[in-house]
């Protein structure tokens, strides 16, 4: 299994040194920085004072979710058809990869990854370590904003809850075979509301899911943490998180060991529609 992770790994990321090689060979490449946090959502400053030479911003909060949708939790997945209208903004072409990176957690990244894959974008890759890694490399950086020519990228898929990409609805609907993983981090920080645990989920933190560098684990270690929550033997494995945001870490992981897990889009915010799918806490 090791062996195949590995391929599955460097489809879904790409090292700094990998990615400073194919921009020094002049290699055509889309960069988007999908610098996001919680607790500092616009991202636009920070790129504005440092980003990869070439690399376009992209808007979490507005482009990569649907802000119109109620009900869904703070982050529904937007459209196809607006993702391939950001994209072509973003100068995203045709047959041309797609590098993805951020500085907090993967969390920008891994978002970016899944909703591109999922409209059908066929080359999509997070870098690994993000800006950090970049930057500890000894790579520079460049400021001010970038005006890429505009793209002429096609995606294929429209709902992307129907899309290239596994989801589920509800949380509920993973039958009682499956395996919830939250890759919510703690359940008090400071910049969420207090909640409680999903019921029978498995919580595995998207940051656990990386070192202490930020690149993702090495595969015997996240074999041994999702092995430890039974995914491999399970139907059905979907992953969520406190908004529908961190859960694609998650998805990525699992993604480099060769499970297809599903994104459960609404998350825990979701969830809360139905008070029965929330368990209290054990006094």
């Amino acid at each position: 299994m090791t062996y195949r992770a590995d391929i599955f790994r460097s489809d879904t990321l790409i090292s700094a040194e990998e990615l400073h090689s194919r921009m020094e060979l002049g290699q055509p490449l889309t960069i988007l920085d999908v610098r996001w946090r919680p607790d500092r959502p616009d991202g636009r400053v920070d790129h504005a004072f440092g980003h990869i030479e070439g690399a376009v911003y992209v808007d979490l909060e507005n482009q990569l979710a649907d802000r119109s949708v109620r009900g869904q939790g703070p982050y529904p997945l937007p459209s196809g058809r607006s993702v391939q209208t950001a994209a072509r903004g973003w100068g995203v072409r045709n047959g041309v990869p797609i590098i993805v990176y951020d500085n907090w957690n993967r969390a920008g990244s891994a978002r970016a990854w899944w909703i591109l894959r999922a409209a059908g974008a066929t080359e999509v890759r997070i870098l690994d370590g993000g800006l950090t890694a970049w930057t500890a490399a000894g790579h520079g950086i460049v400021t001010g904003p970038e005006h890429p020519d505009p793209g002429d990228i096609d995606l294929t898929h429209d709902d992307l809850h129907r899309g290239e990409l596994p989801t589920l609805t509800e949380i509920a609907a993973v039958p009682a075979a499956g395996v919830v993983i939250d890759a919510s981090g703690r359940y008090d920080r400071p910049f969420e509301p207090i909640r409680h645990p999903i019921p029978g989920a498995r919580h595995i933190p998207g940051r656990a899911l990386l070192d202490a560098h930020g690149f993702l684990r090495p595969v015997s270690e996240l074999e041994e943490l999702f092995a430890r929550a039974d995914v491999y033997q399970a139907p059905v494995v979907g992953v969520c998180c406190g908004s529908g945001v961190m859960a694609a870490v998650g998805i990525a992981a699992l993604t480099v060991l060769g499970v297809n897990a599903a994104l459960i889009p609404g998350s825990w915010s979701h969830a809360t529609a139905a008070a029965d799918r929330i368990a209290a806490p054990t006094p």
